[in-house]
């Protein structure tokens, strides 16, 4: 390293979604103010922020989607939309006082551990600076993954992806190819199939659909939320409590999930009357083993006569047709892809060299692992959030980012009973050893036996992104560090010649 001066803090947070802003306000309330959360965008938001196709919405119950130290007693609608979640997440950047510690448009090129001083040295878009601690909160949803489709680079008419929506491109009147049956895919669908003129979805795998059971929250709801704080609390807590008892059905007994079924059926033989469709939009793996979508909207769109379903993935582009795997051709002045995210091949990966010198991506060549979903072996005084297998198939994720704060504020309690100058760097066989029981008890779920291949999956076919098991089980797991997972390394100004303290020990002694 050079000895150039930089800024120095504490902790340096990466991202500004739910995860890293959850970060900052735990940093501020166990007294650390010396950090910084660095964001590539202009505004905070994260996944919120950059997803705002038409009908963009989350599919969890607003009241679960939202930080427990931050209720919001003013959702409108049971099921939020964008917009109102972004906003949330602005109403937490203001309430805490996190914009001070704010870096916007300063992107991560990289960052290097620094194995003499004990530190990281991050390299970013606006300049460089060094942490003793970073905390990266970039989310697996973040950066969007483009399949490599032959004759799409002269395709003539425009091109984009679900998560970076064109919003100057008018589709009134286009013929319009959407890629992809995924959760973007289900709701743009039917939000833009009223005004386009001919909307052709390539399908590789039917999805699974729920009903939407969404409503309007009311005032008297609202009111009554804002008066007597206990019932919003009493309305999250019964949204957990139901989704904590169906996990035993996706991780131990996915028979037991034929109901379900039967119930996602229903929603689409009420819409789809063609026989012929509806075997097309019929999955043949368990439900479950991709995720479950939620719509009411969907099916009914896609019955409309200005629409077609394609039962293949796009194979080919030749000028201003799209060839299908299967051969169908079809005429398009717009594609739209809704082909999901690097989830288990995350681009910040490349970004991190560790203590041995080599990227987080290389360490993790053969699969994500890390401790507790939040440590990996070495890469000291690194923690992430949503880390490997602590994605959640039923409920919501702030509940699986609050353990990890959790997990985050006794790290950072850890290092300070050690003192400057210290690091704690996971066991590789700690690491190991948890990744074990994960994936042992992953052979049983649904995700895996469900008989589908699914963006849960890595490469290798092996499941690095589920948590198979209870929101409960993992807060358990991560309410507190065990030391005996680490090795604690000290700063070599701290480190004792082993004579010398043979020396001093004996001295004391006698």
């Amino acid at each position: 390293m050079g000895q150039q001066q930089h800024e120095h803090v504490r902790v340096a947070v990466i991202g500004s979604g739910f995860g890293g802003l959850g970060a900052a306000v735990r940093l501020r309330r166990e007294g650390i103010t010396d950090f910084v959360v660095l964001e590539r965008a202009d505004s905070v938001g994260g996944t919120w922020r950059d997803n705002s196709y038409p009908g963009c919405a989350c599919d969890v119950p607003s009241h679960l989607y939202s930080f427990s130290f931050a209720p919001n007693p003013d959702w409108p609608r049971t099921f939020s939309g964008q917009e109102h979640i972004r906003a949330y997440l602005e109403h937490v950047t203001d309430t805490f006082r996190l914009r001070p510690h704010l870096r916007l448009k300063h992107e991560v090129l990289m960052m290097r551990w620094d194995t003499e001083a004990l530190r990281w040295e991050i390299e970013t878009s606006r300049g460089t600076l060094t942490a003793d601690v970073v905390v990266s909160a970039t989310g697996p949803l973040s950066d969007p993954k483009m399949p490599d489709v032959p004759g799409l680079a002269d395709f003539p008419g425009k091109v984009f992806h679900s998560a970076r929506w064109d919003h100057d491109y008018d589709l009134r009147g286009k013929r319009v190819a959407m890629i992809g049956t995924g959760a973007s895919a289900i709701q743009i669908v039917p939000s833009i199939q009223p005004e386009v003129g001919r909307l052709t979805l390539f399908q590789r795998t039917p999805a699974w659909v729920m009903p939407r059971v969404d409503r309007k929250i009311s005032g008297a709801e609202r009111w009554l939320h804002r008066q007597l704080p206990i019932t919003g609390t009493a309305r999250r807590g019964l949204l957990w409590g139901i989704r904590e008892l169906q996990v035993q059905a996706f991780t131990k007994r996915p028979n037991e999930l034929g109901l379900v079924e039967r119930i996602a059926r229903a929603n689409m033989h009420k819409a789809i009357k063609d026989p012929a469709l509806r075997a097309r939009l019929t999955p043949s793996y368990r439900i479950g083993c991709k995720r479950i979508l939620l719509s009411s909207t969907y099916y009914p769109a896609l019955a409309q006569p200005n629409v077609d379903v394609v039962a293949s993935g796009l194979g080919e582009v030749r000028g201003s047709t799209l060839v299908a795997a299967d051969g169908t051709q079809t005429e398009a002045d717009v594609i739209i892809f809704g082909t999901g995210f690097h989830v288990t091949d995350m681009p910040i990966a490349e970004r991190v060299v560790g203590a041995e010198g080599i990227t987080l991506a290389e360490a993790w060549k053969d699969g994500m692992e890390s401790l507790r979903g939040a440590t990996a072996a070495g890469f000291p005084n690194w923690m992430t959030i949503i880390g490997p297998n602590t994605g959640l198939g039923n409920s919501s994720m702030i509940l699986m980012i609050e353990s990890q704060l959790n997990y985050m504020a006794d790290y950072m309690r850890q290092l300070n009973l050690l003192g400057e100058g210290s690091a704690l760097a996971a066991r590789p066989s700690s690491v190991h050893a948890w990744n074990r029981r994960v994936q042992e008890r992953m052979k049983r779920t649904v995700w895996n036996t469900g008989g589908c291949t699914s963006w849960y999956l890595d490469a290798s076919g092996r499941n690095t992104t589920i948590w198979p098991g209870t929101t409960t089980e993992f807060r358990s797991a991560t309410r507190h560090v065990d030391l005996s997972e680490y090795e604690v390394i000290r700063a070599a100004a701290r480190r004792k010649p082993i004579a010398e303290a043979v020396t001093q020990d004996t001295e004391a002694v006698a």
